[in-house]
């Protein structure tokens, strides 16, 4: 990411004070069920982004995979917090195979200017939110898709947009029988749950007042139960011309899956720019076989790494964070 402004070069470290404030960024990331599964440390004049092993879901993310994406979601929001404090950092992702806890580290390299694109995606940070509820069925003008696709490029990553029922409908078919598949483990249902229906005031997981409306057989994508979700009263539907979006990176290792997570918050960041709201579908990622089937239906280019629901809508609610006090490593 630059400005193509003039840089000065030396040795730099970043500040206790420089690294709050990006911390304070880097939570406000997505991840699954909203466990929040980072840490965070200032070392060697870096910041450096950890996997939190306490917070990986076992059932819903056996892998890591998710725990990964989030905290790859947390260093771009890092990564963009440094840049407007006109410090240009070095993303170096899985820097030491002896550490695998140690999911990304941000190096400064440079003082620069923000280009006007880091400043806005930096201002769409604490506008950035899962938005569980329906949207209107207005079309994301084709300006917005392609710099969506642009985002994700940038990344080393590429995006698939779907517009409409019946381009929605390959993928749609896939995440409905993943998401039974998953609701049928009562093991999984059980963990889903104990993350659900946090009342005001939690600080994780997800809020019963956002948990969205409970999907009806008849919609287009399955939104997940979280326990809270409301019944459905007249005239309440989820949209009938979704747009969705495929995420894909070149592999799957662990260094994919991180670098995956900051594309994908690229990309939200982007949207929420552009004034779109978005929520995430992973179910069809974490079902191999609904996976796999993913890939070929998109031309088995790359790996799939998330499902997102695009659109405009009523405003949601902002889910709640820890305090950047406990996810730092002193």
């Amino acid at each position: 990411m630059s400005s193509g402004r003039p840089m000065t070069t030396t040795t730099l470290s970043i500040s206790q004070t420089e690294f709050v404030a990006a911390v304070t960024a880097a939570v406000r990331a997505p991840s699954m069920h909203n466990t929040q599964p980072w840490r965070f440390r200032l070392a060697n004049g870096c910041i450096e982004v950890l996997a939190d092993p306490l917070r990986r879901l076992p059932q819903g993310d056996p892998g890591g995979w998710a725990l990964r994406l989030a905290c790859g979601a947390a260093t771009c929001n890092a990564q963009l917090a440094l840049a407007v404090a006109r410090i240009r950092t070095e993303l170096i992702v899985r820097p030491d195979a002896a550490q695998p806890l140690l999911l990304a580290r941000l190096r400064p390299v440079a003082h620069g200017d923000p280009s006007a694109e880091e400043s806005a995606l930096h201002g769409a940070i604490p506008r950035r939110y899962t938005n569980r509820l329906p949207f209107r069925d207005v079309p994301v003008p084709p300006e917005v898709r392609a710099r969506l696709r642009a985002a994700a490029a940038s990344r080393g990553a590429w995006l698939e947009l779907l517009v409409g029922a019946v381009p929605a409908a390959v993928v749609a078919e896939i995440v409905w029988s993943a998401d039974k598949a998953l609701r049928r483990d009562p093991a999984y249902r059980s963990e889903q749950l104990a993350w659900s229906g946090r009342p005001p005031g939690a600080t994780d997981g997800i809020l019963a007042s956002s948990a969205g409306l409970l999907t009806a057989d008849d919609d287009i994508l399955p939104m997940r139960d979280f326990s809270g979700a409301a019944t459905r009263t007249g005239g309440q539907h989820y949209e009938s011309e979704p747009v969705v979006a495929v995420l894909s990176s070149p592999g799957d290792t662990p260094h994919d899956q991180v670098a995956a997570g900051v594309a994908m918050q690229h990309l939200l960041l982007v949207a929420a720019d552009a004034g779109l709201g978005a929520s995430l579908l992973s179910q069809a990622i974490e079902v191999p076989a609904a996976r796999e089937q993913l890939r070929l239906g998109l031309g088995g280019r790359g790996v799939p790494q998330i499902i997102a629901r695009l659109g405009y809508g009523q405003p949601g609610e902002i889910s709640p964070r820890r305090p950047v006090t406990e996810v730092i490593d002193s």
